[in-house]
C-alpha cells in the first residue's frame, strides 16, 4: 500500500540563492593582485659606481745622481818636477836580452868630425888619433854609469869598427857628442879621413860594430 502523499508547506517566501559559493569559487589570486612597481627614476647620484679614492701613494723622489768629477791632470814643466829622465830616441829601445837596442848588432847613423882636445872621458885626444864620439844618449846611458863622474864611464875605451861605402875604420871611443842621434859618430879628422873626403860633411848610412 503506498504512502500518502506529504504536502509542502507553502509559505509563499522565495529562498534567496546564496552567493556565497560563487564568489568563494574566485580565486584568492585575483582578489590580491599584486602592485605593479612603479618606474622610479634612478638617482644619478645615488645609482652610480662609487669612485674608489685611492690612498695616499707616496711620489717618489727623483735623485739624481752627481757623477764625480775627474781630476784634471796637471802638466808639470821639467823645470819644477824632478829631473827628468833621458828620452830614448830611436835607436834607444831595449833589445832581447832587455839591454839597449845599441848594444848589440850593426848599427845606422850619420857621421861627422870635429876638433879634438880634452874629451869626456878624461884623456886629451889630438886629430891624429883614430877616435870617435859617442852620442850622449848612448853616453848617458850606457850600462854600469852611473852618472857621476864621466871619466868613469865603462864605455870610455871602447873600441868601433865604422865603415861607409866600402871603406872601415876602427876607432877608440873617448868623447861625449851633445849634438849627436843615439847611433851617430863624431870622429877625428884623421878617423874620418879613413871613411871620405872632408868635402862630404856628414855621411848618412853609415854602419858600425861594437869590436
Amino acid at each position: 500500500m503506498a504512502a500518502p502523499l506529504r504536502r509542502r508547506n507553502d509559505t509563499g517566501r522565495c529562498k534567496v540563492r546564496s552567493t556565497t559559493s560563487a564568489a568563494s569559487s574566485t580565486p584568492a589570486a585575483t582578489a590580491a593582485i599584486s602592485p605593479i612597481p612603479q618606474n622610479v627614476e634612478s638617482d644619478p647620484a645615488s645609482s652610480a659606481t662609487p669612485t674608489s679614492t685611492p690612498e695616499n701613494t707616496p711620489t717618489p723622489t727623483s735623485h739624481k745622481e752627481t757623477p764625480t768629477s775627474t781630476p784634471t791632470p796637471t802638466h808639470h814643466s821639467s823645470s819644477s818636477s824632478a829631473a827628468p829622465q833621458s828620452t830614448p830616441s830611436s835607436g834607444d829601445s831595449g833589445s832581447n836580452s832587455g839591454g839597449p837596442s845599441w848594444l848589440t848588432g850593426t848599427q845606422t847613423g850619420d857621421g861627422t868630425y870635429y876638433a879634438t882636445g880634452l874629451g869626456a872621458c878624461g884623456i886629451v885626444n889630438h886629430d891624429t888619433d883614430y877616435i870617435a864620439a859617442v852620442s850622449h844618449l848612448l853616453f848617458d846611458n850606457y850600462p854600469g854609469y852611473d852618472g857621476a863622474n864621466p871619466n868613469n864611464n865603462p864605455v870610455c875605451n871602447r873600441k868601433i869598427k865604422a865603415t861607409y861605402q866600402g871603406k872601415s875604420v876602427t876607432i877608440t871611443v873617448t868623447d861625449r857628442c851633445t849634438g849627436c842621434q843615439v847611433t851617430d859618430l863624431d870622429f877625428s879628422p884623421s878617423a874620418f879621413s879613413q871613411l871620405a873626403d872632408f868635402a862630404v860633411g856628414r855621411l848618412h848610412g853609415m854602419t858600425w860594430v861594437w869590436v
